[in-house]
């Protein structure tokens, strides 16, 4: 690795041990947090954030859908659907965090289906009923998730599929193991949890869940939990 590289992931690393402020609002905690490290965000979390092409390449997009990606955070899912988001209708991207959202817009220029927007999970809704609607790695970052599952069911059509990949407490997991990961994420904000799946799987008619582990970057042998579900809406 390069030593700018190194030395952009030593400002990121930074921002992680400082940790997420706690006294402002949620939106303001966000910007506050990820505005300097907005530029090299992905270049750090794509070594972490394991499973955000598979979960794509799984929700199966199709020309003419209509898609929606909660806490779409700096864009990073329009590298990850290739020719297709050329194909389909309209792609809304929504996130809380202006700072993400700046990236975004410059990695969304030039896509025509492409809708960047500054606004809330748990209350935004699209101008009609969508096909897909999927998350990577921001429910855990959401206070009221509960609320953003309910929107997420609410804004599909019958039979449209919600897409997510994620931190979690798998029930296979130490428990020793899980207290670890569940205060480790809790310093920057990702609140780890063991209830997120069962409520996803109450919801929606599971299609597919895949359990994983991701490595750590500069922590050799550590690998947190994620998993990756599809489900559907019913009729």
């Amino acid at each position: 690795m390069a030593i700018p590289e190194i030395s952009a992931d030593a400002r990121t690393l930074w921002s992680l041990l400082r940790g997420q402020p706690r006294n402002g609002s949620h939106a303001d905690n966000l910007e506050a947090f990820y505005a300097p490290q907005a530029e090299r965000y992905d270049a750090f979390r794509a070594r972490l954030l394991q499973g955000r092409a598979e979960l794509i390449e799984q929700l199966d997009l199709r020309p003419g859908y209509r898609v929606v990606e909660l806490g779409c955070g700096t864009g990073s899912s329009l590298q990850m659907m290739g020719n297709t988001i050329h194909s389909i209708q309209r792609f809304d991207m929504i996130d809380l965090c202006p700072a993400l959202l700046g990236e975004a817009r410059k990695r969304s220029a030039g896509y025509r289906t492409v809708n960047i927007v500054e606004g809330d999970a748990t209350t935004w809704q699209p101008e009609g009923a969508v096909d897909i609607v999927f998350m990577s790695y921001s429910l855990t970052m959401m206070p009221q998730w509960r609320n953003v599952v309910a929107n997420a069911y609410s804004m599909l059509a019958p039979g449209g599929k919600f897409g997510i990949v994620d931190f979690h407490l798998p029930n296979a997991g130490s428990r020793l193991g899980n207290a670890f990961w569940q205060q480790w994420f809790a310093h920057d904000g990702v609140h780890l949890s063991e209830k997120h799946l069962p409520l996803l799987r109450s919801t929606f008619n599971e299609c597919a869940t895949t359990e994983c582990r991701a490595k750590i970057p500069y922590l050799p042998g550590l690998r947190a939990p994620y998993y990756r579900f599809i489900g559907k809406r019913g009729a």
